[in-house]
């Protein structure tokens, strides 16, 4: 693929995590600013012209960002968004609440993969036994997201260190880590682009995407993957500084079963409206039908310590 083929196809992967409310919606007040996790980009768009065919005259505007990225936005830059969804509830706990939202609800689950294409290096050998001697092979480039921006990015993290205690391998995870930074992206989707172009052989990957994109995965153990709630104390064992909210700031993120949330941030211009997209969101026969065709699971057993925040419209669905 040439260089011009190139910027295209990338150009269009990043006009597809996008999708414009009409102008005139927006004039009359009629529309939903929507900041949400790349991963969601395929069910949220699906989302968004499902609402609006239940909702005439109402138009959606959807962006897609790294969840942190995406909450830096409503913070640094006062986005008013109208409704903020989250590939990791904890980023709105640790960076939005209270200041700028005061709840969440939970609303769906992942879990990691290896995912490569069928001209990957090695592609016809790689299995759960020896994923981590071939990423470490020099002859093969791998690429993840960066923790600072993406969720998707810390659990890649945590998945190498995990994998490093599960197989006993000794300094796997730094020399692991140490590699091909250069392909280090802002978020997930990002790393597509790569894979397809073949800069790189494989890339850390949320299953649901993978399966989105028609790609092939590798199925991580539970061990492995982050999605097994039940594991949680093991999945505790992983742990990496990244940064907080505020330039200067950091903090400490630990492993965790994936649970994704939204919330409405204070400043949105239209609070009724985003209640019923949020509705719209949790309600197991809409969205979150939505949310199972797209390769997500339903939140089961979720202790929410500000659920006495959520809106009287939403307190029907504590888990979706």
């Amino acid at each position: 693929m040439n260089r011009t083929t190139y910027i295209i196809f990338v150009l269009a992967l990043m006009l597809g995590s996008c999708r414009f409310a009409s102008e005139k919606a927006a004039e009359e007040g009629r529309s939903l600013y929507v900041i949400h996790a790349g991963s969601l980009t395929q069910p949220v768009q699906d989302m968004a012209r499902a609402f609006e065919q239940e909702h005439p005259g109402i138009g959606i505007f959807t962006e897609a960002w790294g969840s942190k990225a995406g909450a830096r936005r409503v913070i640094e830059f006062e986005t008013p968004a109208d409704v903020f969804l989250s590939a990791d509830y904890m980023v709105i706990e640790n960076m939005l609440i209270p200041e700028h939202a005061s709840w969440y609800l939970p609303f769906a689950t992942n879990e990691m993969a290896i995912v490569y294409t069928s001209d990957s290096r090695y592609s016809d050998r790689i299995h759960t036994g020896n994923w981590p001697d071939i990423l470490l092979r020099d002859d093969i480039g791998y690429a993840r997201s960066n923790p600072d921006h993406d969720p998707c990015g810390v659990r890649s993290v945590f998945t190498i260190q995990l994998a490093e205690k599960k197989y006993g391998l000794s300094g796997f995870s730094d020399r692991l880590l140490s590699k091909d930074v250069h392909n280090i992206r802002p978020k997930e989707t990002d790393l597509i682009a790569l894979l397809e172009v073949g800069q790189v052989d494989y890339i850390f990957l949320y299953r649901s995407v993978a399966m989105q994109h028609g790609l092939k995965y590798l199925r991580l153990p539970d061990s492995l993957s982050l999605g097994n709630p039940a594991l949680n104390n093991w999945y505790r064992l992983a742990s990496l500084e990244t940064l907080g909210a505020r330039p200067g700031e950091t903090i400490t993120e630990y492993g965790e079963a994936m649970v994704y949330g939204l919330t409405i941030p204070h400043r949105t211009r239209n609070s009724q409206l985003a209640e019923k997209f949020a509705a719209f969101v949790m309600d197991p026969d809409r969205g979150g039908r939505i949310m199972q065709q797209a390769g997500q699971g339903r939140v089961r057993d979720f202790d929410n310590p500000y659920a006495a925040g959520v809106p009287e419209s939403l307190r029907k669905y504590p888990e979706r």
